[in-house]
């Protein structure tokens, strides 16, 4: 009876041990260490559809986009989510759908909120600017920009990220829609990257803009659409503005291989398929002519294999000081946040991966004002990365 006594309590006791080590080490997956700071890692809310696009309304309320055609609010202090009233009729088909939101600077005057998503226009879809004011639990005042010139009987490549400068102007990309000489055919949008002024008039200084005044006058044709500020991009579902040294940056998914960071120029010409870093889905060659050709602009990074980025965040705050200036990316194959450190030319000096433990398809980034990374997967749920202490 003794030895048998004996042998429980020595069992139970390694069973302790087991769960003691079990939890310190779950405890420890949710603290990552970066530049030198503990960073905290946390769960947010969960539930969701594929959570395309976030947005941080104030302390408490975070905006959400679902792929589906949802467009849900969070109030984390009681983890209560409501669907929102009054949104649009989108095309959720393949890559479509509701597709991002974003707050532009003078949200909080304004009342503002920018969104862009698929609309179906005689059975094609097409991706759309619009933006449009909340109103307690419903949408009011909507408002489509641009009803973008993208149709294709295809359902991906639609892009679509938004982001802001401080002038006034509102970017947002289209993907090519799987037809690759659209990236190089400025009459119509896909595969570029617009400018428009908040209210979606065309900015005077846009580079194909025919209403420019006589000492900036419009380059290359008379036939291009004035709203494109860059083109020959495949599928640009990155964007976002570095307000401290006025860049704009983009990422975008090559083909096998070759996905890019991009820094953003008017009126240029990123090569989409003349040149490419991939190759062709069907074989190990590659697509186009080369890598290179007079005329059209180099990334800043290309990433071979492909980690498939979804969204791009330019870290902007000193809460977590070692990330200022750096970009964050979603990746959606390789399954990590990818962090870029760039120099003060905008060239790439270091890259670090996070989360590769979860295993989730990250899909969305956004900052908050209190310097928070809130991110959400394709599993449909939303985190948040804040200092430990």
């Amino acid at each position: 009876m003794g030895a048998n006594m004996n042998g429980f309590f020595l069992l139970r006791i390694v069973f302790l041990l087991v769960i003691t080590v079990s939890m310190k080490v779950a405890n420890s997956s949710n603290i990552i260490h970066s530049e030198g700071m503990s960073i905290k890692l946390e769960k947010v809310a969960e539930g969701f559809g594929v959570p395309w696009g976030l947005a941080v309304l104030s302390p408490n309320k975070l905006l959400v986009t679902e792929r589906g055609g949802l467009i849900r609010l969070h109030y984390m202090d009681t983890s209560r989510t409501i669907t929102l009233k009054n949104t649009p009729r989108v095309m959720s088909e393949g890559q479509g759908g509701m597709l991002d939101v974003a707050l532009p600077p003078d949200y909080l005057s304004s009342g503002w909120i920018f969104f862009t998503y698929v609309k179906d226009i005689k059975g094609e879809g097409v991706t759309v600017l619009a933006r449009a004011k909340l109103e307690i639990d419903r949408f009011i005042d909507w408002q489509e920009l641009l009803v973008t010139r993208s149709a294709a009987s295809t359902d991906y490549h639609f892009g679509s990220r938004v982001t802001f400068d401080e002038k006034g102007h509102v970017y947002f990309g289209v993907g090519d829609r799987g037809e690759r000489p659209n990236a190089q055919n400025l009459m119509n949008h896909a595969g570029s990257i617009m400018r428009l002024n908040l209210d979606g008039t065309i900015p005077d200084d846009n580079p194909f803009n025919k209403n420019v005044s006589s000492n900036k006058p419009a380059i290359k044709t008379a036939l291009a659409l004035p709203e494109i500020w860059s083109y020959g991009h495949r599928n640009p579902q990155g964007m976002a503005y570095d307000f401290e040294n006025k860049r704009l940056w983009s990422n975008e998914h090559g083909p096998r291989g070759g996905d890019e960071i991009n820094l953003i120029l008017p009126a240029s010409n990123y090569g989409w398929p003349v040149i490419s870093y991939g190759k062709e889905y069907w074989g190990p060659v590659s697509v186009g002519e080369g890598t290179q050709r007079k005329g059209m602009s180099q990334p800043t990074k290309v990433y071979i294999p492909s980690i498939a980025p979804g969204s791009l965040l330019l870290y902007s705050s000193n809460t977590m000081s070692g990330w200022k200036g750096n970009l964050l990316a979603g990746a959606l194959k390789l399954k990590h946040i990818n962090r870029i450190v760039l120099d003060s030319d905008g060239k790439v000096t270091k890259e670090e991966r996070l989360l590769e433990d979860m295993d989730e398809r990250i899909r969305a980034l956004t900052q908050s004002p209190e310097g928070w990374v809130y991110f959400s997967t394709d599993s449909g749920t939303v985190y948040r990365l804040r200092p430990l202490n």
